[in-house]
């Protein structure tokens, strides 16, 4: 089955209810994801964009419990992976899913793969740890893995090590570990941030295509809407440790609904039109130590703010097309809720 014929009837593969993630500063603890629900369709690719800051790698951070340990914790919610509850696993337990059922791909492939160790040792130990295998069945596999993500002379990268290769190469082999086990789930934080644009459509292209061929259900994680254009189904915009609005792909680029959604999309340059200057966001997203206590925390950067928007929290609500949005603009039909935090 392709991705295009996806089954959007389908049980969802994951679903995140209510969750809300919290870092310590300074002995107190803050939430940076914050009441947070969504789902992913088995062979759905579904795209999280929003500021750096508002949440978008903490939330993946979550569902894969990699969070600093002493610093972060999920503090409400629930995590339901392909019907198994993940918030309460063990360290060990979870071992046994992460790498295998769920990967994930880190925006920078220097930082994630070890310099010490080849890329195929690398690439083996995944295998190892998921699959009875022998060593010279997980060499041939790793050059297999090697040449499906388009690495050519698989048979010599195999014993490189991580500062031989270009970022793409290292990028390509992110991928190929990432896949190893051929996972339900496949998450990918900003995976071509620090890529030239050039091979930065390869490895999107590539992903795609990994996606079709295995399968796969894909949360891509990205603050480029022209990723999310080519690649998605469906898109979740979050602002400051929420989520604005929720949609399919088509509806989000033509009739995008929240104030910050309108405001990414207005910043975007267009090819056919001169502008003088691009137009911008003012002001940024709040630390999480200054979050506004009451209203919409995109209140005070909104130009279409109301004066309750500073103290009415808005929910996320959905319309009859299916598409969610958390804005006071758009709450006629559903009682005000007075929130006081």
């Amino acid at each position: 089955m392709t991705a295009k014929s996806h089954q959007h009837t389908d049980a969802p593969l994951l679903e995140v209810k209510n969750l809300e993630t919290a870092f310590s500063i300074d002995g107190t603890y803050y939430n940076a994801v914050d009441n947070v629900s969504f789902r992913v369709k088995p062979r759905q690719i579904v795209g999280i964009v929003g500021e750096s800051g508002c949440g978008k790698s903490v939330m993946s951070l979550s569902v894969m419990k990699l969070l600093p340990k002493g610093i972060g914790q999920i503090r409400n919610g629930e995590i339901i992976f392909d019907g198994v509850h993940l918030e309460n696993m063990t360290d060990s337990e979870i071992n046994k899913i992460r790498g295998k059922d769920i990967a994930m791909i880190f925006q920078e492939p220097m930082t994630s793969l070890n310099p010490v160790f080849s890329i195929g040792f690398q690439l083996q130990e995944v295998l190892f740890n998921h699959m009875k295998i022998s060593k010279k069945e997980a060499r041939l596999k790793s050059i297999a893995l090697l040449k499906s993500v388009g690495i050519s002379r698989p048979e010599k990268i195999v014993d490189e090590y991580p500062h031989q290769l270009s970022g793409g190469m290292r990028q390509r082999v992110m991928i190929a570990i990432a896949i190893a086990c051929q996972p339900k789930l496949l998450i990918a934080d900003e995976p071509t941030t620090a890529l030239d644009v050039t091979v930065q459509a390869q490895i999107l292209e590539l992903l795609k295509e990994i996606q079709e061929v295995n399968d796969m259900s894909v949360i891509l994680i990205t603050h480029d809407l022209g990723v999310v254009a080519e690649m998605c189904d469906e898109v979740i915009v979050m602002y400051a440790g929420k989520i604005a609005e929720r949609t399919d792909v088509d509806s989000l680029f033509h009739n995008p609904k929240h104030p910050y959604t309108q405001l990414l999309m207005g910043a975007i340059p267009k090819m056919d039109e001169e502008v003088e200057k691009l137009s911008t966001i003012k002001g940024i997203v709040p630390s999480l130590k200054n979050m506004p206590k009451t209203g919409c925390k995109f209140a005070a950067r909104c130009p279409k703010a109301l004066p309750e928007c500073q103290t009415v929290t808005p929910q996320l609500a959905e319309n009859e097309e299916g598409h969610e949005v958390a804005c006071l603009l758009y709450e006629t039909s559903q009682p005000k809720q007075e929130v006081n935090a």
